[in-house]
């Protein structure tokens, strides 16, 4: 059997990602909450952060593998995440001003 005079094979329908993966879909990938994700990790509470880093940099990854409700449910837990980690700040602050106020009083009164 020769090759040479063989077609080549016909190119993948529409828009394949290649080996049986569909390929991104169509439109704007959800939100990945990246930047809120950062700045409650510097400014609020580190773990929470560092979770809500690790699910927004899923999102994009999700949506161009062609796994829309993956990218969704990351974006949803990233910002879940940041929110518990801000949350967690403002209560962490909270409970210092009381703390170092509960303490300048102590010292005025001895």
């Amino acid at each position: 059997m020769s090759y040479e005079n063989s077609p080549p094979p016909p190119p993948p329908p529409g828009n394949s990602g290649g080996y049986g993966y569909p390929g991104p879909p169509q439109g704007a990938p959800p939100p990945n909450h990246l930047v809120w994700a950062i700045l409650t990790t510097i400014l609020c509470c580190l773990p929470l952060g560092i979770a809500s880093i690790v699910f927004s940099a899923q999102v994009n990854s999700k949506w161009q593998a062609g796994d829309v409700r993956g990218a969704q449910e990351s974006s949803e837990k990233a910002k879940k995440f940041a929110i518990w980690a801000a949350v967690a700040g403002v209560v962490v602050a909270i409970l210092y001003v009381v703390f170092v106020v509960i303490i300048a009083r102590n010292a005025q009164t001895t």
